[in-house]
């Protein structure tokens, strides 16, 4: 069963990878860089991933040709956007948003690696989808 506990903990799971990495590589290195290395560690811990996924466009309940390409999404739950910026402005997490709101996915990350602490400056963000999953699996003892 999924629930707010196993997505969060699949969170946990992800940000550890980054630090990971981070921790390797520092700062000041291209995204696609950041992303292949992530994706090794994450695969690495257990997880399923796929990078540069598709997002289909829905519109008015029609499924338009997409051009929109999502960085990671990680066990078909969480969304992975990545940056290697200075600074991380509003627009990358609107784009966060709309990401999870066109593939219907409870949970994002953004995280920039452009930073000295991963931490500081990762952006988690959740939808309804995410609200309407159980707090945690009543029936696990």
């Amino acid at each position: 069963m999924i629930t707010q506990e196993y997505v969060n903990n699949i969170a946990y799971k992800i940000v550890g990878c980054a630090i990971e990495v981070h921790k390797h590589l520092g700062p000041g290195l291209l995204e696609s860089i950041y992303e292949s290395c992530l994706i090794d560690e994450i695969k690495n811990n257990g997880l399923f991933v796929d990078s540069q996924v598709h997002v289909p466009i829905k519109y008015k309940e029609k499924k338009l040709a997409g051009i929109l390409k999502l960085d990671l999404l990680v066990n078909d739950l969480i969304i992975v956007e990545l940056k290697a910026v200075e600074t991380v402005i509003p627009l990358y997490k609107a784009q966060l948003l709309s990401y999870l709101k066109l593939t219907e996915k409870p949970k994002g990350l953004l995280i920039n690696f452009h930073c000295e602490n991963i931490v500081s400056q990762l952006v988690p963000v959740v939808t309804e989808e995410f609200s309407r999953l159980p707090k945690f699996n009543l029936n696990e003892n």
